[in-house]
């Protein structure tokens, strides 16, 4: 499924490559060969599909099942701005979607997202936020 700046605010159907549903198709010449990672739970790179509004435009969210240090190392080399860290996961809006998916995420359901992160150990429940944002800072 290719975005673009057309399909903001619509909701596209989500894939998982679980449950009879198809994965996104590619922009034209991007290769698929992560699938084979994807399905050998290899160290990944995940990103959801863009539903989630603000500030004009649509967002996706970057994670990793193995490491900070890896996402941290993805986002670098395709140029993402630290200001959209998260946490656990990265901001992105819907026109770097398929730049990052040429550079090697894995397109996922927002579930899967979730669940993968969830069990790698590295998600930051809503609770924590909460608990993190009611901390003083430092400095």
């Amino acid at each position: 499924m290719e975005f673009s700046s057309r399909t903001v605010g619509s909701r596209s159907p989500t894939s998982s490559g679980r449950g009879g549903e198809s994965p996104p198709s590619h922009s034209a010449g991007v290769s698929c060969a992560h699938d084979a990672r994807h399905t050998a739970s290899a160290q990944l790179i995940l990103i959801d599909t863009p539903l989630w509004p603000k500030h004009g435009t649509v967002w996706a969210h970057l994670v990793s099942d193995e490491s900070i240090e890896e996402l941290r190392a993805f986002a670098d080399r395709a140029g993402l701005p630290a200001r959209s860290f998260d946490l656990d996961h990265y901001d992105v809006p819907v026109d770097r979607y398929d730049d990052l998916v040429a550079a090697g995420a894995v397109a996922v359901s927002p579930r899967e997202l979730v669940e993968r992160l969830r069990r790698s150990g590295l998600r930051v429940t809503p609770r924590e936020r909460r608990e993190r944002a009611a901390r003083p800072s430092l400095g």
